[in-house]
């Protein structure tokens, strides 16, 4: 209890420390000094994604207790769907989360490309993102069709085995113009823009064609809307489609310079929602925050998304008069029990780049009621979050695989859990699977380096058990999210 009372309290003391003492003593001592080796996280967390691939793997694959899987993928529909990322711990393909992924990945790239290069980590992460924006372009068959699911989810999870030996239904999903899913069509979009920025100035004729398939998924989704629910009841839409339609249109104004999508969030602000997380259903807080950044470059129409962005960070920041999302009793976020981490990363990294934009322009922070938090405040909160997904938790263990000396080892990966391939060379089966590695104490026989897991729950504690999947489940998004907030330690 000594531990957990010392690390909340160093927390809380740095964030309310700079109303009454200087800023520099305290930035110098809590900013400056890393307890953990975030190169070491950043290049792991990019790694994971190498053990998330489907498809034919390339011969400089990292991440080699994997093999090729879902080759036939596409086959019922004579469509190519082979690649793209399998989302979590099961064998599905989910193009909506699978976009939003890319567009945290695209983001980080953009906002710390010189910090992630001097650590040689840049061609890696370019990679991951390429992964993902490939199997959208190819998802993309018309302009007016996106395949969004490869595989039935009810049926995958009735079985336990390795992507390798997957011969569950491979079931098609798409939206059209008859069926349409405007969440799924504009997010991915808003990743398709996203990653044409990263890859402009290293394959112009891709970052091209990325930006033109952006455009008409747009078109797509702005103009035959309706709400996503192809996917339920694994990906379902809760925030309605306004979200992802501003998000889009902020990617592809940045992306494309076009007023027209300038034109269009204004057009629309009222659909932006004061919101107090940032997710792969909820996009209001990442459109705010691209377009804040619009309004202090001197886009003044926009105050509307400049205010909505900074109620996010107020609905965060401990000590605001308007905090709207616990903790647990160590300070770690606490926004829903599953996956709770996915929320976690995902506001670390907001929050970082809300505090970058602060510095860029000069402002002195963000007023939350009759509090200010300046920008080295609100890092050193979010800093607080990563520190505790690496090891400065009460249970004194690292939420990423792979990272210091202890982590979970039963992670909720189907992969993991069984023997690779290559040294188990017979099929393990559905059934086989369940009874010899799902319900085994033993530790996964695969590390996949570089997880996070859902996390502990809101007492702060963990249990490494491979049924509990709420805590010990990995996902694309998860990691997504946090590499763009160990990224932004390197600029520290």
């Amino acid at each position: 209890m000594g531990y957990c009372v010392l690390a909340c309290s160093l927390v809380l003391w740095f964030v309310m420390a700079s109303h009454t003492i200087g800023l520099s003593m305290v930035e110098d001592q809590e900013l400056c000094s890393s307890c953990y080796d975030y190169r070491d996280a950043l290049a792991k967390a990019i790694l994971f994604f190498e053990g998330q691939r489907s498809g034919k793997l390339p011969t400089r694959q990292r991440v080699t207790w994997r093999g090729d899987s879902a080759l036939s993928d596409g086959k019922p529909d004579n469509v190519n769907l082979r690649g793209g990322y399998y989302d979590a711990g099961d064998n599905v393909k989910f193009v909506w989360p699978m976009a939003y992924t890319v567009s945290l990945l695209s983001w980080t790239a953009l906002e710390y490309q010189r910090e992630i290069s001097s650590i040689h980590q840049l061609g890696y992460l370019r990679r991951a993102i390429r992964w993902g924006s490939n199997f959208i372009l190819r998802a993309n068959t018309s302009p007016t069709i996106l395949y969004t699911q490869v595989g039935d989810g009810n049926a995958d999870h009735q079985c336990w085995e390795r992507p390798e030996d997957m011969d569950t239904t491979r079931t098609l999903y798409k939206i059209t113009s008859d069926s349409p899913g405007t969440e799924a069509a504009a997010e991915a979009a808003a990743a398709l823009s996203a990653a044409s920025m990263v890859f402009k100035g290293v394959d112009s004729n891709y970052s091209t064609r990325l930006l033109r398939q952006s455009k008409s998924l747009f078109n797509f989704a702005d103009n035959y809307r309706g709400s996503y629910s192809g996917s339920c009841p694994f990906y379902c839409s809760y925030s309605s489609y306004q979200d992802e339609l501003l998000w889009a249109a902020a990617w592809l104004y940045k992306a494309s310079g076009d007023s027209k999508y300038l034109t269009y969030v204004l057009s629309n602000q009222g659909w932006s929602q004061a919101v107090s997380e940032f997710s792969w259903d909820n996009k209001f807080a990442g459109a705010q925050t691209l377009l804040a950044k619009e309004f202090h470059g001197g886009k003044n129409d926009l105050s509307k998304f400049k205010s909505d962005a900074e109620s996010f960070v107020c609905a965060l920041m401990p000590g605001s008069s308007s905090i709207q999302i616990k903790t647990t009793p160590c300070g770690l976020l606490y926004t829903r029990d599953g996956s709770n981490l996915q929320y976690v990363t995902s506001s670390s990294m907001l929050l970082f780049i809300y505090s970058k934009i602060l510095d860029e322009y000069h402002l002195s922070g963000v007023q939350c009621g009759f509090t200010l938090f300046s920008a080295p405040q609100i890092k050193a909160f979010a800093k607080s979050q990563v520190d505790y997904i690496l090891g400065n938790n009460p249970m004194q263990m690292a939420y990423m695989v792979g990272f210091g000396s202890k982590y979970p080892n039963q992670v909720h990966h189907r992969g993991a859990s069984i023997p690779s391939i290559h040294a188990h060379p017979n099929k393990v089966g559905c059934n086989d699977g369940y009874s010899s590695y799902y319900t085994s104490s033993n530790p996964n026989p695969n590390t996949h380096m570089g997880s996070i897991v859902g996390g502990p729950d809101i007492n702060d504690h963990f249990n490494d058990l491979r049924s509990d999947y709420s805590h010990s489940e990995p996902t694309t998004y998860m990691n997504a999210a946090f590499v763009g907030s160990v990224a932004a330690l390197l600029a520290t």
